[in-house]
């Protein structure tokens, strides 16, 4: 058994805060600190660690990054493409394939991303939606990378005290009016295996950079979670500036408690399985 976790994907409610009880943000886990205490004194153990990163957008990207940003993104055989809601079925079938894609090597007992959930999540978030948040990359024509961010509604929410009526409702359209909502709210980052390290993350990113520029009253973005298992996308939240603000656990409890206990496993030792499997003689 795994928790906590989200029954669905793992973009919202997913781990439990250890460390960093700054400020709950929206659909990110929170909770009291001697939650740690109860999992683990019950018998769960940590299957794997998470880090919550934030960026400064007060601050600009370093130097370096910039230039490879630029250079990736100017190349003719990539584009890059935000959400509109004109383009939104388009944008809905080729975000579930570079999800898809993206997230196999990394998820255990992987369920491939429908399209009906992107659009139901869209609908859910319409009120919230920033076009210029949401970014796909495509190289001559296919997606292979995709970002998700919007604006973190918690910063209105906590004022309505967990009551949607009609004057709440009419402050909630004050409160976005007058910008107050300061923080972003990284949902997801991702690029499909054949073209991680290749700067595609970069120029994504870059480009979140350039719209961020006309949108000053953000001040500053949360990134999503992103596990031990995956040190890929932790050296790019490192370079962009991102400094580790929350720590999260994922636990695993077995019921037979004479079983051994195993954590999820590095991308060096999924590497090496995959060699013997390919060796292994056949009969």
């Amino acid at each position: 058994m795994d928790g906590p976790i989200n029954f669905g994907e793992n973009d919202k409610y997913w781990g439990l805060l250890v460390d960093g009880f700054t400020h709950p943000s929206y659909e990110i886990a929170y909770n009291h600190r001697y939650y740690q205490y109860l999992f683990e004194s019950y018998g769960f153990k940590t299957y794997y660690k998470q880090e919550g990163f934030h960026v400064d957008l007060t601050k600009e990207l370093p130097e370096k990054f910039m230039k490879i940003s630029e250079w990736v993104a100017k190349k003719p055989e990539y584009e890059f493409k935000h959400f509109t809601w004109e383009e939104k079925e388009k944008f809905t079938e080729d975000f579930a394939e570079a999800f898809n894609l993206a997230w196999t090597p990394y998820k255990e007992n992987f369920e491939p991303l429908k399209p009906e959930y992107i659009r139901k999540t869209l609908t859910k978030a319409k009120a919230i939606i920033d076009e210029e948040f949401s970014w796909l990359a495509y190289h001559n024509g296919r997606p292979i990378a995709i970002s998700l961010m919007y604006p973190d509604v918690n910063m209105i929410l906590k004022h309505m005290n967990g009551k949607l009526s009609l004057w709440n409702k009419l402050k909630f359209v004050y409160l976005k009016q007058k910008k107050t909502m300061t923080r972003i709210r990284g949902v997801l980052l991702g690029v499909i295996p054949k073209f991680q390290g290749l700067g595609v993350e970069a120029a994504v990113i870059w480009n979140i950079a350039q719209s961020v520029k006309n949108k000053p009253q953000y001040k500053e973005v949360e990134l999503s979670w992103v596990a031990d298992f995956n040190p890929k996308m932790r050296k790019i939240f490192v370079i962009v500036g991102g400094v580790s603000a929350k720590h999260y656990i994922t636990y695993r409890y077995l019921f037979d408690r004479n079983a051994t206990f195993k954590r999820y496993p590095m991308p060096e030792e999924k590497e090496k399985r995959e060699k013997t499997k390919d060796t292994r003689p056949t009969e």
